[in-house]
């Protein structure tokens, strides 16, 4: 019973807190109300059969999630619909197959410094989490208990407070009048194809950085709970099969799957079971959860679409203060590439858009700039 229970909790946390992240990034592409469901749906599934695959392959808790850092860095692109944005997804999900087939790519990859991909993500989520505060002044009676709610509950437990506080935004809203069921029929789930349309500006802004953040956010931190836990996980094997995971789902609208940090924490302690080599049970019980989420999808937005606009925008804004905290703190850990991390910062925070291409590519781009050209000044001083 402790494997089935960390697995419900660990699907509960992860869902909960991240979900009106992923309605964000819906809004923004301009995804229709069918779309939005396939979205979520395909998202779900795309947890759930690798989830079950490689706890199963390699008897290890191989917990594997949706990208939440890439839901944000969608909802903060502009200009972009569902084709061009499916089209960058694919993208993402044969760069992370390519990561896998090829080492050297990835020892590319892992040759960005940490502090300027850990700006690029911080400036993304940044926008997201002042947004909690701008709501705030529009509807104070709302987001303030939802804000006091999160702050005490995260002292008992960190992964509640995101959960606490939409539990009791959901309570405040139906109690006050706030929220409306929307009419008609409600679909238990569904997904529709969106025939992907190549649009250069939407994979350079949108699927190479979806790609990075994944990389750098979510996969990295994964592998690493996974060896803090005592397990040698299968780096290049998970890295193919949730990539080619994302190539399947991509048409349906989901934009990446990974592996899991927070919840694989949950399924990897000695809480989940005594014996580490019985905890890949909680992965499959994990996968089976979500194909479950999977097939009420339609039911679970309709609630979340009922819910006024001020709580989505707070919940997801409090829901990513953690991925914040810790890609902030990444940004300014080295003092060689502090300043250079900085300008990334600042350039991903803003609005900029070059030839059509987000401001997360730019900040990429401004980051690795000013660190070579500080590289190229200190070569030059020390010669003189």
């Amino acid at each position: 019973m402790s494997i089935v229970f960390s697995a419900l909790v660990a699907v509960f946390v992860g869902f909960a807190a991240s979900v009106a992240v992923i309605l964000s990034a819906a809004q923004a592409l301009g995804a229709t109300a069918g779309q939005t469901v396939s979205m979520v749906a395909a998202l779900a599934i795309g947890t759930a059969l690798p989830s079950i695959w490689l706890s199963w392959r390699y008897r290890m808790p191989m917990i594997c999630a949706w990208s939440t850092p890439g839901a944000a860095l969608i909802a903060a692109a502009s200009g972009f619909d569902m084709a061009a944005a499916v089209a960058a997804f694919l993208v993402a999900a044969l760069l992370m197959m390519l990561t896998a087939a090829f080492r050297p790519l990835g020892r590319l990859i892992e040759r960005i410094p940490m502090p300027i991909a850990s700006a690029m993500l911080a400036g993304v989520i940044f926008r997201f989490v002042v947004a909690v505060f701008d709501e705030m002044r529009l509807s104070p009676w709302l987001v303030l208990p939802l804000l006091a709610v999160f702050l005490v509950a995260r002292l008992l437990n960190p992964f509640l407070g995101v959960i606490a506080a939409l539990a009791a935004g959901i309570v405040i809203s139906f109690a006050g009048g706030l929220a409306h069921w929307p009419g008609g029929e409600i679909a238990l789930t569904s997904l529709e194809i969106v025939t992907p349309r190549f649009d250069i500006a939407a994979m350079l802004g949108i699927g190479v950085p979806l790609y990075l953040v994944t990389m750098a956010a979510q996969n990295l931190p994964g592998f690493a709970v996974l060896r803090a836990a005592g397990y040698k996980p299968p780096t290049a094997p998970a890295l193919f099969a949730t990539g080619l995971v994302s190539l399947l789902t991509a048409p349906f609208g989901a934009h990446m799957t990974n592996m899991a940090a927070i919840s694989a924490s949950i399924c990897t302690g000695g809480d989940t079971h005594p014996d580490p080599a019985q905890r890949w049970k909680a992965g499959v019980v994990y996968g089976f959860a979500y194909l479950v989420v999977a097939g009420c999808t339609g039911l679970l937005i309709a609630l979340l679409l009922a819910l006024p606009k001020a709580l989505i925008v707070a919940v997801a804004g409090l829901g990513l203060v953690g991925s914040f905290t810790g890609a902030l703190g990444q940004t300014m850990s080295s003092d060689k590439e502090r300043f250079a991390a900085a300008i990334a910062f600042c350039v991903a925070a803003s609005s900029l858009s070059l030839f059509g291409i987000g401001s997360a590519f730019w900040s990429l781009i401004a980051g690795l700039a000013v660190l070579t050209l500080d590289f190229a000044a200190g070569r030059l001083r020390s010669r003189s």
